[in-house]
């Protein structure tokens, strides 16, 4: 059986690629995908070599998608086959070898897999909120809405953030925070804003922030806006840290926490306050799709063919601020 893949075989060229299905090995379970998310900050990142990347090509982008169990491994169970399941991290192709210990099962058929598709990324915007430890009534700040900032800011708000601001230079992003429960939303060119937000905030400055676009001139900012003794998640990768920063002015003589939440800095299992696992993320997130209090599809800004991935790549390779979401319908190749 013939399936198909993206890869970037050099850099900014993305190609789709034909091959041969693989056939899951013991252990392992194979699923025909439906749907695979663009990660647009790191798949740019990948497709043009920023520092900070893998910088070797070929490499094969996307991590985030769903699909459906259509064959398991020898002694694998055969319950699984038919059961839709998390894509993660097994790139943008047709078809996915996935371990079966690691699989996470949609298990509410209620589910429209086009929301489904997006619980990869959302836990990484979760993880941002959870090494925060917020607790109700705290102020948080949200620096860059790309995915990971807008789900950060959707699971702030049911983590009880108030207020609640987020900051961005697209005025279509700040409007759709604000009808995803973001109580102020600015422009990071603003004057004063760190003033701003200190009047927002008593006079304080925000208890927390999670930075999403791991400028280090945004981390500047996010230190002038933080409160004493306050903590900053570091959740955006940073490629280039061009901007100088007084760490003794802005984090050691205040008290301020940084901590890093990349996305792979979990436990393997036994989740606890601020770590919890992947798959716990990923059942937590599914739970609150079914009680329909998070939002997906107004994130998601086009559904296309893998077909016109070059065009969809190149144009994020001269795009910095491409639509927010893309995803890859892969049933248009069938």
């Amino acid at each position: 059986m013939t399936g198909h893949y993206i890869v970037f075989e050099t850099p900014g060229q993305a190609v789709l690629r034909p091959c041969e299905v693989p056939v899951p090995r013991a252990g392992e379970v194979l699923l025909e995908n439906h749907y695979t998310l663009i990660s647009a900050g790191t798949e740019r990142a990948n497709l043009i070599g920023l520092p900070n990347t893998s910088g070797q090509f070929p490499f094969y982008p996307g991590y985030c998608g769903v699909g459906r169990v259509i064959a398991v491994g020898d002694g694998g169970d055969p319950r699984l086959v038919g059961q839709r399941a998390l894509a993660h991290f097994s790139g943008h192709r047709s078809h996915a070898v996935q371990p079966a210990a690691d699989l996470t099962v949609v298990r509410d058929d209620r589910l429209d897999a086009l929301d489904v598709c997006a619980v990869v990324i959302a836990a990484m915007g979760l993880q941002g909120v959870r090494k925060l430890r917020l607790e109700l009534g705290e102020s948080l700040l949200v620096i860059g809405l790309g995915l990971l900032g807008v789900f950060a800011l959707q699971t702030a708000a049911l983590s009880g953030a108030l207020p609640l601001l987020v900051c961005d230079r697209d005025p279509q992003r700040r409007a759709l925070a604000l009808t995803l429960g973001a109580d102020h939303a600015f422009d990071p060119d603003q004057p004063d804003l760190p003033a701003t937000i200190r009047d927002l905030t008593g006079g304080r400055g925000v208890d927390a922030v999670v930075e999403v676009t791991g400028a280090a001139v945004a981390l500047q900012q996010a230190l002038e806006c933080i409160r004493r003794e306050g903590r900053v998640a570091l959740l955006g990768c940073t490629r280039i840290s061009d901007h100088p920063i007084d760490f003794y002015r802005l984090v050691h003589h205040p008290g301020v926490q940084l901590i890093g939440a990349h996305t792979f800095v979990r436990p393997a299992r036994d989740s606890r306050p601020g770590y919890w696992t992947t798959q716990d993320d990923y059942r937590t997130l599914l739970a609150l799709l079914s009680a329909g209090r998070l939002r997906v599809r107004p994130i998601l800004s086009e559904v296309v063919s893998p077909a016109t991935a070059p065009a969809v790549y190149a144009r994020l390779a001269a795009d910095p601020h491409p639509p927010l979401g893309v995803v890859f319908d892969w049933s248009l190749l069938r």
